[in-house]
């Protein structure tokens, strides 16, 4: 039951954040989204220019809703994750995949937000799949409840509940429970 009301609020996050966004915005490795990065859409007669691509280790710097400006970094990847525990597990047909992600921040304004709400994996076909309530052997879970004062950093793993078979290739970062405009992106493969 847990699970299934963390999946439903997982995908009503995800639900709000695309109908609050008019343009995608994304942040790349040393270079914040800014107003005006905006991807042009159909029929524009711009040219897109190609981002260097972040990796497992590269810092981002997402800005939210209030401007406060926190460094992601995706430190490690355990592809799959075991269980803490022997009576929470993947569900049938799936497996856990782990991702430790640092945070700092780098504003001047206190942050405070759930951070897994707007983390998501992706395959190389744009199939997304949500976080999950479950602590793997990697290590600790990363807080369902961040407050960070600026300077302050927060470190722990974030589990993911992918069907087996899948081969997940980013890890996309939103901050604001995920509505934030900007999204940081991760090349894992």
């Amino acid at each position: 039951m847990r699970r299934q009301l963390a999946t439903a609020a997982a995908a009503f996050a995800t639900v709000l954040s695309l109908a609050a966004c008019e343009a995608e915005v994304t942040a790349t490795p040393d270079k914040p989204a800014a107003a005006g990065d905006e991807k042009p859409g159909k029929g524009a007669e711009q040219a897109e220019e190609k981002d260097p691509v972040a990796k497992v280790g590269d810092a981002i710097t997402l800005t939210g809703f209030d401007d406060e400006k926190i460094e992601v970094t995706v430190v490690k990847v355990v592809d799959p994750a075991k269980s803490k525990d022997e009576f929470i597990v993947p569900d049938d047909g799936n497996r856990w995949l782990g991702v430790q992600v640092q945070l700092v921040n780098k504003g001047e304004k206190a942050y405070q937000d759930s951070p897994t709400n707007g983390m998501q994996v992706a395959d190389a076909d744009g199939q997304m799949f949500q976080t999950t309530f479950g602590e793997i052997t990697a290590g600790p879970a990363l807080s369902s409840d961040v407050r960070l004062a600026p300077g302050a950093k927060a470190l722990g793993w974030v589990t993911f509940d992918v069907p087996k078979g899948v081969t997940v290739t980013q890890v996309q970062v939103a901050l604001n429970s995920g509505m934030a405009d900007q999204t940081g992106q991760w090349k894992l493969k």
